[in-house]
């Protein structure tokens, strides 16, 4: 048997504007190698309640890979770069595994600052055919605010899923290890398209949901060993 490499991840999304819950996870911060957070820093049209969001994350851990929500400002991506977490349009690795993001909602009512077409949303994803990729995309994890078509990740209710059908085209060709999303507050869960397992957090600043994602690699090749949604009072 070969060694086994293990890393465990601190899913969030969505906290909107709460910094105070940053602070109940502590323990969470300090147990987890590195954060992905799927958007929506800032509280639903009080964009000025980004930065203080930002600047407690930045506070809680050294690596953190993150992504804009539909009510985060498009501009605000120059502060995540300049606090070294952007993972938008940009592929990264964390010890192994592949990270590439993709921020920002489809459209849906027009009043929220980052609503994209959905084709624009997917060209977040472009840089998967334009740079060599160190293995397969069964070590890719993919960060996206707004979720794949038609999971548990995306029900708005048992009749409604909000989701993108052409990002689920993608995960379904490119079959990556995990997408984590977030945006459906509703949809907090866990779920699967195919071998790739979606998770959605749900919304940590309004309802103190997380979730936390063990992936491991054993003779060369990854799998997820745990994805759990948990949760902290507010």
């Amino acid at each position: 048997m070969g060694d086994t490499m293990k890393h465990r991840f601190l899913v969030i999304s969505d906290i909107h504007g709460n910094t105070a819950v940053l602070d109940k996870l502590d323990e969470e911060f300090a147990a987890s190698d590195a954060v992905l957070f799927a958007g929506d820093f800032c509280e639903c049209f009080k964009t000025e309640t980004s930065k203080p969001v930002l600047d407690a994350l930045v506070k809680k851990h050294d690596e953190i890979y993150a992504v804009l929500g539909n009510c985060d400002e498009p501009e605000f991506i120059e502060q995540l770069e300049d606090a070294g977490i952007n993972a938008e349009r940009i592929l990264t690795y964390c010890g192994g595994i592949a990270i590439v993001g993709s921020g920002g909602g489809s459209k849906f009512t027009g009043k929220t600052p980052n609503e994209r077409e959905e084709d624009d949303l997917l060209s977040d994803f472009e840089i998967l055919n334009q740079e060599e990729f160190e293995g397969d995309y069964s070590n890719l994890i993919i960060i996206s605010h707004n979720p794949p078509k038609n999971t548990k990740c995306d029900a708005v209710n048992a009749e409604l899923h909000a989701g993108s059908e052409k990002f689920r085209a993608l995960i379904e060709e490119k079959k990556p290890l995990a997408v984590i999303t977030g945006h459906i507050h509703e949809g907090t869960a866990v779920d699967a398209i195919g071998s790739t397992t979606v998770i959605n957090p749900g919304s940590l600043g309004e309802k103190g949901t997380y979730a936390v994602l063990e992936v491991e690699q054993a003779d060369g090749a990854w799998r997820v060993a745990s994805a759990e949604i948990k949760s902290v009072q507010l």
